[in-house]
């Protein structure tokens, strides 16, 4: 159920492995929150206990990314791919210790990645504003465009239009009344998922995005506050990050936004403006730039922030890969990996544990 990223993983691991696969979606394929995303395939590192589980599923995934784009050059030319490695901007010495932190535990890993200095930073991103601190330039970290990937995995599997209203052990309905069986089911349909899920395991995190003209040059490397994690993990406040990105015909991506409880589709003027303010803080020409659109999107994300991958909690034969949040492009290879494995009683390759939806039923 879900034709978004990870339903689109997870229907080209099933038929990797010979399985014939259905896959259900109401709307577009890749049209709800893989289109409202910004493509980062980004590599997270860890410092508490909870971060290691990320580390390690985000991991395993850029393995899997690249085994995928290195097939064919025509892989990388439809998922518009773009190594063009990220900067963590520190702006203060605070910041920049926290970054050659950040810095040593990658490297320890074996994962490039470099400090750059207050003057290494300006000359290599001079639009940046001056009295930075520096930076972390990690550079195999890319960026792509899911909703076209979302479309090229779905090959070989047959696409149903239409809304799951009921899933059982024998099956599932669809709206117009149409009832399907299937060996196994699985829920991949974002923040759609939790009608069919323990209450309060997912919750909607509503973002803005822009997107400017076309500025030849006017960016190389994925920009990224290194406060940026820390928002993304916050369950008490509403947040604005600094987060731009380049795409490939010079025009740039702008974010990012985190609004808590939100699951409308409209734009939030408020957030936007401050949002884009806080963007022209670090980028103060960003002012003077038009802006080609702007859009909302809403990430799915779990009540603990760890994805629910694995069995479903009380319905037998149906599975689970939904509440990524702002992971859900890094991490869909490994999860659909993962699910894949676990409901063919196959070895998992990673831990399973923090992943499991049991862990959101009530004693």
């Amino acid at each position: 159920m879900g034709g978004g990223i990870l339903g689109a993983a997870c229907a080209r691991e099933y038929l990797r492995q010979g399985l014939s696969v259905a896959v259900i979606e109401r709307g577009a394929v890749g049209a709800g929150a893989t289109a409202a995303s910004m493509g980062h395939l980004l590599r997270v590192d860890a410092e508490g206990a909870a971060d290691q589980h990320e580390y390690q599923l985000s991991h395993r995934s850029m393995q899997l990314w690249q085994a995928w784009l290195d097939e064919s050059r025509d892989h990388v030319e439809a998922a518009e791919h773009q190594r063009c490695g990220t900067l963590w901007i520190a702006a203060d010495e605070e910041e920049m210790a926290a970054a050659a932190r950040k810095q040593a535990w990658l490297r320890a890993q074996g994962h490039a990645a470099e400090l750059l200095d207050a003057q290494q930073l300006a000359r290599t991103e001079p639009l940046l504003r001056s009295g930075l601190a520096g930076a972390l330039r990690v550079p195999d970290d890319s960026r792509v465009y899911p909703p076209r990937i979302a479309a090229r995995w779905l090959d070989g599997a047959h696409l149903i239009h239409g809304e799951v209203t009921h899933i059982d052990s024998l099956g599932l309905q669809l709206a117009d009344g149409r009832r399907l069986w299937g060996a196994l089911t699985v829920l991949c349909g974002g923040l759609s998922s939790q009608r069919f899920l323990p209450a309060g395991s997912l919750v909607p995190k509503k973002g803005q995005l822009a997107i400017t003209q076309r500025q030849p040059h006017a960016v190389r490397h994925q920009l990224v506050e290194l406060g940026y994690l820390k928002n993304a993990h916050r369950t008490d406040i509403d947040t604005a990050s600094f987060n731009v990105q380049p795409r490939p015909g010079g025009q740039l991506l702008i974010g990012s936004s985190r609004q808590l409880h939100r699951d409308d589709a409209g734009l939030d003027m408020r957030m936007l403006s401050r949002m884009l303010a806080h963007a022209t803080a670090f980028i103060p020409s960003l002012k003077d730039m038009s802006l080609l659109r702007c859009w909302s999107g809403i990430r799915p994300a779990s009540a603990d922030g760890q994805p629910l991958i694995g069995a479903h909690p009380t319905l037998p034969r149906v599975w689970t890969a939904c509440g990524h949040e702002g992971l859900g492009i890094t991490t869909s290879l490994a999860s659909a990996e993962l699910v894949a494995q676990l409901s063919l009683g196959q070895a998992p390759l990673l831990d399973p544990a923090p992943y499991r939806p049991q862990r959101f039923i009530k004693p």
